[in-house]
């Protein structure tokens, strides 16, 4: 049970690698990082940290506001570019550079010797990202914790990181339902439930088109390559009366959601994703589907760990603190912290 941040850190260590996810820029995610590298740096576990693009700028490059560094501890490691590399604020023991070479250089794994400051700049991919994790654990790392923005939703994909806390706040949004609401979404497809088991052997290898299962267990191509193709699945669907599953290797649409909504079999049909990042379909067509009896299934699913919450916008403006953790937490049941006065609901 994660009753305090003490508590979080160490659920935390029980995994391999953790995606700190921002809803929107500014929503706390480099002060939620910087507060669980300060709880982990005496766990006697290697740490190590990266992220998918640029972090820990002294300044917001949109709202020119000040942001705060991110701070390695001593022995920890940290992936970065050659620009940003050089750039550091401590000595560091190199470990790796990599062959491959990003806008700002190739990326440098290191050991940090003193604490100190940095810029992150890491893998722009998510192949990368998971190879980049890999080499963290040939080095001797325990846990890699990944920065990045929702906007790069494949950062909390399952087959990337183990588990996800979720930065919220202010910056997001103004009024509190709709930023609570906002943040439900995310939370909503986070925790869609895991297909049975016997099918997931049968469609985990499949990265492309859309296909269907009948209540025999065969499995057919639909020939649709997308879930764009509305017309094509709408005429699939109207002409086989056998199906059980429809599984979208892609993302989930409104279009599709709309489509299926209009056929007369669809709530006998289960729709079936790889993991929550697939789903592009937005709030309204999301919560419609499924409050008219629709099911939405995924392959594997990643453990979200927590919320923290900024009730402090760029633009100045502060949301009453207590109201909106109290909100966010009614709504999801999710540990729900402020990183800055250390406390949860």
């Amino acid at each position: 049970m994660i009753n305090t941040l003490a508590d979080l850190s160490k659920e935390i260590l029980k995994y391999r690698s953790l995606a700190i996810a921002g809803m929107k820029k500014n929503t706390g995610k480099t002060e939620t990082l910087n507060y669980i590298l300060s709880a982990l740096k005496d766990s006697r576990q290697t740490i190590a940290v990266t992220s998918i693009g640029v972090d820990g700028e002294t300044t917001d490059r949109v709202t020119l506001t000040e942001k705060p560094e991110i701070v390695i501890y001593k022995d920890m490691l940290f992936v970065t570019s050659e620009k940003h590399f050089a750039l550091r604020k401590m000595s560091a023991e190199i470990c790796k550079i990599s062959r491959q070479t990003t806008a700002l250089g190739r990326l440098i794994t290191a050991k940090a010797a003193l604490t100190g400051k940095v810029m992150l700049s890491g893998p722009a991919d998510t192949a990368t990202l998971k190879a980049v994790i890999r080499q963290n654990e040939q080095l001797g790392a325990k846990l890699t914790i990944v920065d990045g923005a929702l906007s790069r939703l494949s950062l909390s994909a399952p087959s990337v990181t183990d588990a996800t806390i979720l930065a919220t706040g202010a910056a997001l949004s103004a009024n509190i339902p709709q930023l609570v609401h906002a943040t439900k979404y995310v939370c909503d497809k986070i925790a869609l439930p895991v297909l049975e088991n016997s099918y997931y052997t049968l469609l985990n290898p499949i990265d492309n088109g859309i296909w269907t299962i009948d209540h025999e267990g065969n499995l057919a191509d639909t020939g649709c390559q997308s879930a764009l193709q509305v017309k094509d699945i709408q005429n699939i669907l109207s002409d086989k009366k056998n199906i059980q599953l429809l599984y979208v290797a892609g993302a989930i649409s409104n279009d599709l959601l709309s489509c299926l909504c209009n056929q007369k079999a669809w709530k006998n049909i289960v729709v079936v994703v790889k993991d929550f990042t697939k789903i592009f379909a937005d709030a309204n067509h999301f919560y419609l589907f499924l409050s008219k009896g629709g099911q939405i299934k995924v392959l594997s699913k990643t453990k979200l760990l927590a919320i923290t919450i900024n009730p402090t916008s760029p633009q100045g403006y502060v949301l009453d603190t207590q109201k909106l953790q109290e909100s966010i937490f009614q709504a999801v049941h999710i540990p729900t912290f402020n990183v800055r006065t250390n406390d949860k609901i």
